[in-house]
């Protein structure tokens, strides 16, 4: 079904596609990869949860985490834009509006974590919040996550397994401690071999063991880094009881809990602001690092972390200062999208919409043996798909094949995880009921047509890129690539 936009929002492209493709490939460094490489999109304007080409054609936004409160939401524009009119300069200057920012972001957290520092991007709040953690513990080894994703500066990258894992990146950095994910599903631990076992705590040893192999170097744990939900590495969940055991090893050792929100944070669980409150109450880390819904796409992050953290760093006498971070037009976006999120109801809404995708999604299960797995909450969903579900084989090129025949559908999703078979749902917060209805029916006609093929046993077929290269629907997953051994 054609989907196409009110003609009066219709934006007019200065270049044709081919053009635009064209020139991307002779100026654009390659490294920077394009959606839908074989036959890529061209967006000129979005609108809430929806995002539209060149032709005004309407596609249904199930993969923008970033555009958090919905594309080009009037209150963030208005924001932004009068701010940027009466002034926009470096926090040298005293303002009103990174002291209202502070106080607000500061009152979503637990009480002990009131200090802010405000940067341009989730590879920035997560560069720095290493520093703090060294400044404060005297330490250097950091405790990762295997398929962690934490940004690109080279401080995180070399605490990004989900990066040096890369064959042609190099090796693991001899400061970062790879344990194991805990992926119940796919994982060391897992609900196939270890059913009824306390997966919290078994993933928690593996942090101790860690912990243990720092100190035969003689060396001492800055700080333990974990998403708090983990995305890339395939919409992990943690098991209850992980984060908590976790946090008490580290601080045992005399180290820092670091919780990367970058991706999951401002209301995405719906029940909570924050991914790590779903671990307790009584679970708070030492620094809390926030970034992309933050901005809704202007690029503002910040580092939140307790008053003796910040302070120690003060004592170094190195002035910490950032050119952009903090200025009173960033600060007046992520003002306009925290109320956004409170005056719209977005994290009940994520809650309520998050609750009737996975209950659908469950019988959708029984029905598909494509499926392997459903997990999630609020709208952060992950459904992984498998060749078979007594192996668990991942089918990697039948989750590229959903993909691409989805957006034919105009509805527009991505994979993830270290075999690049899980379908990751991350939306717009405004993502409604009647959206997921379209996203599921879509997704259920898919899924009974690969089944039917992979039944037949006809080959998946192949897109041809804009370059005119064969490109077969599916890449080749993390895990068959050159690993450095942790």
């Amino acid at each position: 079904m054609q989907r196409t936009m009110n003609s009066k929002r219709k934006v007019e492209s200065i270049l044709d596609k081919e053009k635009t493709l064209e020139l991307r490939e002779k100026h654009i460094a390659s490294s920077c990869k394009l959606f839908f490489k074989a036959d890529p999109i061209k967006i000129l304007t979005a609108r809430g949860q929806y995002m539209y080409d060149e032709f005004g054609t309407r596609y249904l936004d199930c993969i923008n985490n970033v555009a958090h409160v919905g594309h080009c939401h009037p209150d963030v524009v208005k924001a932004g834009s009068d701010q940027m009119a009466l002034l926009n300069t470096n926090i040298r200057f005293l303002h009103d509006n990174i002291i209202v920012l502070a106080q607000e972001l500061t009152s979503l957290f637990p009480k002990q974590l009131s200090v802010c520092f405000f940067v341009n991007s989730g590879s920035e709040a997560n560069d720095l919040a290493l520093r703090l953690a060294r400044t404060k513990t005297r330490g250097t080894e950091v405790i990762v996550l295997d398929h962690g994703y934490h940004g690109h500066t080279q401080a995180v990258m070399e605490i990004s397994s989900y990066k040096f894992n890369i064959a042609g990146y190099g090796s693991r950095p001899e400061h970062s401690y790879v344990v194991p994910v805990p992926d119940i599903y796919r994982g060391k631990y897992n609900d196939k071999n270890n059913p009824g076992d306390d997966f919290g705590l078994l993933y928690a040893k593996e942090v101790k063991n860690a912990i243990d192999k720092v100190k035969e170097k003689g060396r001492k744990v800055a700080a333990f880094i974990g998403e708090s939900l983990q995305s890339c590495g395939g919409q992990i969940l943690m098991p209850p009881g992980y984060l908590k055991q976790v946090y008490s090893y580290i601080h045992e050792a005399g180290g820092l809990c670091i919780c990367d929100e970058v991706q999951v944070g401002f209301g995405r669980v719906g029940t909570h602001w924050w991914g790590f409150q779903l671990q307790g109450n009584d679970v708070i880390p030492d620094i809390v690092t926030v970034g992309k819904p933050m901005g809704n796409g202007h690029p503002v992050a910040a580092v939140i972390t307790t008053p003796e953290v910040a302070a120690l760093f003060y004592e170094t006498g190195i002035e910490y200062f950032n050119t952009y971070g903090g200025n009173p037009v960033s600060c007046a976006i992520a003002l306009s999208v925290i109320d956004i999120i409170k005056k719209e109801g977005l994290r009940e809404n994520a809650t309520k919409v998050g609750q009737e995708i996975m209950s659908k999604l469950e019988v959708m299960k029984k029905k598909h043996p494509l499926i392997g797995d459903v997990r999630g909450v609020g709208f952060f969903i992950g459904i992984e798909l498998v060749k078979d579900r007594e192996s668990r084989q991942p089918a990697t090129a039948e989750a590229q094949q959903v993909i691409y025949r989805m957006k034919e559908h105009h509805i527009l999703l991505s994979a993830d995880g270290p075999d690049r078979n899980v379908l990751k749902f991350k939306p717009p917060m405004c993502f409604s009921a009647e959206n997921a209805e379209e996203l599921l029916s879509e997704l259920d006609v898919i899924f009974t047509e690969i089944e039917d093929t992979r039944n037949e046993n006809i080959k998946l077929p192949v897109c041809r890129s804009a370059n005119g290269k064969t490109d077969r629907l599916g890449s080749e997953p993390i895990s068959k690539k050159k690993k450095v051994a942790a």
